[in-house]
Parts: structure tokens; C-alpha cells; sequence
């Protein structure tokens, strides 16, 4: 009966070492946290950013950029259906993001450093885009000169 005992122990023991591997193993390459996906190269904002489908050099201008600035980029915005068209976001060749604690100026420098980026691009809330089309940049800042334009009519 111990005989039986004791082999029922190992055999046990022995699959919660197996489990407890293979989920460490699942951790290294990407987990579940309560801001979404995360892996190794960035982090998504929330479970709907649609980032899957980026292609390989997305992916290497997003790892240059966290190499360059020592934190993992936050995608605020990849893939969507909507939009201007001929956006690369609709072609899933772009993304929007942010690295919190880093300023956008640092986060422009090391995106234009990237090899393989195409567009850079800056929006007023400090969201940084980055996509492999053509080399071009733009800063996008028309929503918050209408509302400066609007404050100062209220204000007379």
C-alpha cells in the first residue's frame, strides 16, 4: 500500500512540474495582464488594439524604437477598417504609439533610426505613428488650433 502511495506522489509531483514548465515557458514568450497582450517587443493599450497581423518590419521598427529607448512602445492603435483611404493603418502597415516616460522628441528620434521605417508621424496628444510605406513625416495638430481658435472667441 505505501509502495502504491508513494508512486501515485511521484507520478503527481511529476505533472505539476510539467504544467509549471510549459506555463513558464508561455510567460517568456507572451502573457495576459490587465492592460491586455503583452509581449516581448510591445505592449498593446487594450485587448481591441488589432496587432496581429503587423508584418515583420513593423515589428523590427517597433523593437528598434524599445531597444533605442530602453522601454517597451505601448500600441494605442494598429490595424483598422476605417479611415482615410490609402492609410497603411488599413493595410495593417502601421501603428500609433506612445512610450510612457519617454518624450515624444526621443521616441521620433529613435523611430527615425529605425532601417526599415517609412512614415513618422506626431499628433498633439503625443501619440507617435510609425509605419513602412514611403520615407515622409507630418505633425497633425488641427483639433487643438480649433479649440484655441474657439477659447479665445469665448473669451472676448
Amino acid at each position: 500500500m505505501r509502495k502504491n502511495g508513494s508512486i501515485l506522489l511521484a507520478c503527481v509531483l511529476a505533472l505539476i512540474s510539467l504544467f509549471a514548465s510549459e506555463t513558464e515557458a508561455g510567460r517568456n514568450h507572451k502573457h495576459r495582464n490587465d492592460k491586455g497582450i503583452v509581449t516581448k517587443v510591445y505592449a498593446i493599450q487594450t485587448p481591441r488594439v488589432r496587432h496581429r497581423c503587423f508584418p515583420g518590419k513593423l515589428r523590427a521598427v517597433l523593437a528598434h524604437i524599445a531597444r533605442a529607448v530602453g522601454r517597451r512602445p505601448l500600441v494605442t492603435s494598429g490595424h483598422r477598417s476605417h479611415g482615410r483611404r490609402g492609410s497603411y493603418h488599413r493595410k495593417c502597415l502601421a501603428a500609433d504609439i506612445r512610450v510612457p516616460g519617454v518624450s515624444v522628441k526621443r521616441i521620433i528620434a529613435a523611430a527615425r533610426s529605425a532601417p526599415a521605417v517609412g512614415g513618422v508621424g506626431t499628433y498633439c496628444n503625443g501619440i507617435v505613428h510609425v509605419d513602412v510605406g514611403p520615407k515622409r513625416s507630418w505633425h497633425h495638430c488641427r483639433g487643438l488650433a480649433r479649440l484655441k481658435a474657439r477659447a479665445k472667441l469665448a473669451a472676448r
